[in-house]
């Protein structure tokens, strides 16, 4: 078997609330393959931390995905284990919900980014 390159990284995974997941749909990003395997979730207030963290696990070790998109307050509920994460694929970003804006002192990948170049 032959390891996964760059190039069979084809899709974008997203972790997020039924908003920004929706929106995500609509521009095209949804994937169910044939063992009914989903690159999304949606989180909404009963969805247990552990679940979150299930799927930022799944996405994070599959080969076919090149980004994993997560609303950032909804990192903020596994931060170690987004802080832990180091791979260079999937690419992790952080962003925004319309509920929660965008705060660039809890972003993880921008605190890394900031330490390297020493702005810290």
């Amino acid at each position: 078997m032959t390891t996964p390159s760059a190039k069979d990284r084809v899709l974008i995974a997203a972790i997020g609330d039924e908003d920004t997941i929706t929106g995500l749909l609509l521009a095209g990003i949804g994937n169910i393959d044939n063992k009914q395997k989903k690159n999304f979730l949606v989180v909404d207030s009963k969805t247990q931390v552990s679940t979150i963290e299930a799927a930022f696990q799944d996405f994070t070790e599959r080969k076919d995905i090149a980004i994993l998109l997560i609303n950032q307050h909804l990192a903020e509920k596994i931060r170690p284990t987004v802080d832990r994460y180091e791979q260079a694929f999937p690419a992790l970003l952080e962003i925004p919900s319309k509920d929660h804006p965008y705060d660039p002192s809890k972003d993880s990948i921008l605190k890394r980014v900031q330490k390297l170049f020493g702005d810290t």
